[in-house]
């Protein structure tokens, strides 16, 4: 109507918190119809071939799994380190562009939605009787990753994919100069072995042609619980490591990178004594390589639980990384705690010990064990991801501190020179 004003529409914009608790509710959803559809398929299969099975779907997407809860747990450390007054992007020497917190929880998210999707989708298929469709569910996931991970394209936060492949390449090839970044990697792909040895193992049944076969009865076949590549890779990493405590030495001279080298060194025996359990005798394994390995696994246990406390973290301030800038509920539980320097340091010393048993081929039938007990590896690395920054950030502060201080006070020829203008 003419010479009425028209009334403005206004937008009715949802609180944050609803759409936060609208997303928690279609999470929990999803994941109980996962769950329903999963449970639903197993059950339809014999007794016999529900074990074989659930281990053999177990293997393509359990390290997956532990991938997204490394990634989870690493935006917890970057939130806990802008919480506080360590500049981890300074730590890093990373760009201005690189991904905060919320960015890596967006990528922890869509993996954690895809990999149990994906599983769901192969158990239904193949209970259904649709074994070819079934078996190409775990490959196709790991083909769109892989091309995803190496795409060129300035899309899925490029040059953050570039940073983490370029630094994969420095750790497999330490002929340069080892930087904070390569060891820190290096060191969180040793509590990852066991994952590189799970994805070597996938990608060796989908190469042959096995997925969704019954090529897991063929322990001797060539990706089979017997191979020969389990031990290889399991032990990669600590070589990487290995090699760049040399690197070190080579530019610095110092003693403590030997040191750190047979740290990383005493991990080789632990893998392959294990290893030789299928190609020798069992009487041979039982009376002379099994007490080898025990010996060695309590050597690598406790030196590698020596050198966290002793040389990567600093006791006396291990507590300040939670002294927040806004203080809050979480800070006021974790600052100044002793419970929390008692649990570190316990937790610690039982998951290094524990950590043996995923690197122990011989041991890997038992996969929900190893589950587990991999996943408590990824928590005790994640816990000492924030001592071993706040540490490096202290030592670089406190080495820009001692240049600051040198630059202002005079030299002792200085002053010398100074004396001698002064007219007495």
């Amino acid at each position: 109507m003419k010479g009425v004003s028209a009334i403005p529409a206004v937008a009715i914009i949802p609180s944050p918190l609803f759409l936060w608790r609208v997303k928690v509710i279609l999470f929990l959803l999803w994941g109980l119809c996962c769950c329903k559809i999963g449970w639903d398929s197993v059950m339809r299969m014999s007794v016999d071939l529900r074990d074989l099975f659930l281990y053999e779907a177990f293997l393509y997407y359990n390290p997956l799994l532990l991938v997204a809860l490394m990634i989870w747990l690493w935006g917890v450390n970057l939130w806990v380190f802008a919480q506080s007054s360590v500049n981890y992007a300074k730590v890093f020497d990373l760009s201005q562009t690189h991904l905060s917190h919320r960015e890596i929880w967006r990528c922890a998210t869509w993996l954690t939605l895809v990999v149990p999707t994906s599983m769901t989708a192969y158990l239904y298929l193949y209970s259904h009787g649709e074994v070819s469709l079934a078996a190409s569910q775990p490959v196709l996931l790991y083909a769109i990753l892989l091309m995803i991970l190496l795409s060129p394209f300035d899309m899925f936060y490029l040059s953050s994919r570039f940073f983490f492949l370029r630094t994969m390449w420095r750790i497999a090839l330490p002929l340069q100069a080892i930087t904070f970044p390569d060891f820190f990697m290096a060191d969180i792909f040793t509590s990852m072995s066991k994952v590189f040895s799970d994805l070597e193992r996938s990608g060796c049944r989908m190469v042959h042609r096995q997925v969704a076969t019954i090529a897991w009865f063929e322990a001797d076949s060539i990706c089979g619980s017997h191979s020969v590549a389990i031990p290889l890779v399991l032990v990669l990493p600590y070589l990487c490591r290995f090699f760049q405590c040399l690197r070190q030495y080579k530019d610095t001279k110092e003693k403590t990178c030997l040191l750190n080298a047979l740290k990383y060194s005493t991990a080789v025996p632990v893998i392959f004594l294990s290893a030789l359990k299928y190609h020798v005798f069992p009487d041979v394994w039982i009376s002379f390589y099994r007490p080898l390995w025990l010996i060695s696994s309590v050597v690598n246990s406790l030196y590698s639980f020596y050198w966290d406390i002793k040389r990567d973290w600093d006791l006396s301030i291990l507590t300040r990384i939670f002294m927040f800038k806004n203080p809050s509920a979480w800070s006021n539980l974790l600052y100044g705690r002793s419970w929390v320097f008692y649990w570190v340091l316990g937790s610690n010393l039982i998951l290094r010990c524990t950590w043996t048993y995923k690197l122990s081929a011989h041991l890997r039938h038992n996969y929900l064990t190893v589950f587990a007990i991999t996943a408590l590896e990824v928590v005790r690395r994640f816990q000492w991801v924030f001592f071993r920054v706040e540490n490096e950030w202290n030592k670089m502060t406190a080495k820009q501190n001692f240049e600051m201080s040198s630059d202002v006070m005079p030299s002792e020829s200085d002053r010398l020179l100074d004396s001698n203008s002064h007219k007495v």
